[in-house]
C-alpha cells in the first residue's frame, strides 16, 4: 500500500505513470504471489521433483522478477523506452534475478559470517527450503536426505550440525549444480543483453549489475 501511495504522489508526469503503470502492478502481484509460494515451500515433500518446482517457482516470482527484471522494465518504462527495450530487459533481468537469488542461497549455507553480516547457517536454522537445499535432497542418499530434512528449521543447529548440513549438501553435488546453474543464467543474462539495443553507458551499467549480483560474497 504504501508503495502504492508513493507512486501516486511521486510528481512524476502523468503520461510517465500510466505508461510504466502494467509493470508495477505486475511486480506487486508476482511478489505477493512468490511470497505466499515461499511460505508453503517451507513445508516438506517427500517427492523431490515437486519441492525442486516449488523452489523453482519462488525463485522466478520472489527473487528474479522482483529484484531485477520488473525494476530494470520499470524504469525503461518510465524514461519513455520502446517495447522491443523492455522486452529486452525482461529477457536479461529474468535469469540474471535467478542467478541472484541462487548466489544468496549459497551465501545463506556457506557464506562467512563476518562477510556477510549474516550468523553462519542461518538459512538452515530457518529450514528454507531452497533450491539448494531442494537438489541437496534429491542427489542425496535416503539415509543423508533424511538426516538433512532432520537439521532443516532446528533453531538451535550449532557449529557441528551446520557441518553436517554442509556436508550432505556438497557430497550430494548440490551445491555444484547451483554454481553451474548462477553461470548458466548469467550467460542467458548477458546474451540477452548484447542482443538488446541500448546506448554504451547503460549497456555497461547492466553488465556491470550482472557482474555484482552474481559474483558477490555478501
Amino acid at each position: 500500500m504504501w508503495s502504492a501511495e508513493m507512486w501516486g504522489s511521486s510528481g512524476l508526469p502523468t503520461e510517465a505513470i500510466e505508461r510504466a503503470r502494467p509493470y508495477l502492478d505486475a511486480v506487486r502481484t508476482e511478489v505477493t504471489v512468490g511470497q505466499y509460494l515461499d511460505m508453503v515451500a517451507q513445508v516438506a515433500v517427500t517427492d523431490p521433483s515437486s519441492a525442486l518446482d516449488r523452489a523453482g517457482r519462488v525463485l522466478e516470482y520472489k527473487s528474479a522478477r522482483y529484484t531485477v527484471m520488473r525494476p530494470s522494465q520499470l524504469g525503461a518504462a518510465l524514461g519513455g523506452g520502446t517495447q522491443e527495450l523492455i522486452d529486452g530487459l525482461g529477457r536479461y533481468g529474468s535469469p540474471l534475478g535467478r542467478a541472484f537469488q541462487l548466489r544468496d542461497d549459497v551465501l545463506g549455507v556457506f557464506g562467512d559470517e563476518a562477510v556477510t553480516g549474516k550468523p553462519a547457517g542461518d538459512d538452515l536454522r530457518e529450514g528454507k527450503r531452497t533450491v539448494l537445499v531442494a537438489h541437496a535432497m534429491a542427489q542425496a542418499s535416503s539415509a543423508a536426505a533424511d538426516r538433512l530434512d532432520s537439521l532443516l528449521g532446528d533453531p538451535r543447529l550449532d557449529a557441528s550440525g551446520i557441518a553436517e548440513a554442509r556436508e550432505i549438501i556438497v557430497s550430494s553435488g548440490a551445491l555444484d549444480r547451483v554454481e553451474k546453474a548462477i553461470a548458466a543464467e548469467l550467460a542467458a543474462s548477458m546474451s540477452a543483453l548484447a542482443a538488446t539495443e541500448m546506448d554504451d553507458h547503460a549497456r555497461t551499467a547492466f553488465a556491470s549489475l550482472a557482474q555484482l549480483a552474481t559474483h558477490r560474497v555478501a
